[in-house]
């Protein structure tokens, strides 16, 4: 019988920020995983970036959520902010595009923070892994954009 060895994929931060669960986001959709299991970060910077390599395969008409694909097959979802849909794009500037080749250190968007709190929603950042493998945590204390702050197991 063969077994099949279990892969980990690392995820880094996308954002300046504190790193948050997503038990803690006041959105029942995304604190009880029903979009995925992942993190969120209360940004302290503008500038997003992927959180992997690996493919852009969607971004929404109103900006606020980016979906990746890596070579591994793994299936991502950006979150920027919670309800942020309502205000039609206007506080995200897009340097991707679909099917665009992205890494780490690949800025996506520009998200205007003071925009998104005037209109009263929260800019809390969400990586939820949307291809249903397993996601831990593993350093709590990063703050910084690029820091290895999660890991997927895959397989």
């Amino acid at each position: 019988m063969f077994g099949f060895k279990k892969k980990k994929l690392e995820l880094t931060l996308p954002v300046d920020g504190k790193i948050v669960s997503l038990a803690a986001v006041p959105d029942e959709v995304f604190s009880t995983g029903m979009m995925g299991q992942g993190f969120a970060i209360e940004p302290s910077s503008d500038e997003i970036y992927a959180p992997v390599a690996g493919t852009i395969t969607n971004i929404f008409p109103t900006k606020h959520a980016i979906s990746l694909k890596t070579k591994e097959g793994l299936e991502l979802l950006l979150h920027l902010g919670l309800d942020t849909v309502d205000l039609a794009g206007k506080p995200f500037e897009m340097f991707v595009s679909a099917n665009q080749k992205v890494t780490p250190d690949t800025l996506l968007c520009k998200m205007d923070r003071s925009q998104i709190t005037v209109a009263k929603k929260s800019a809390v950042v969400l990586v939820l892994v949307t291809s249903g493998e397993d996601v831990t945590v593993t350093d709590v204390d990063s703050s910084l954009h690029g820091t290895i702050c999660g890991s997927v197991k895959i397989g």
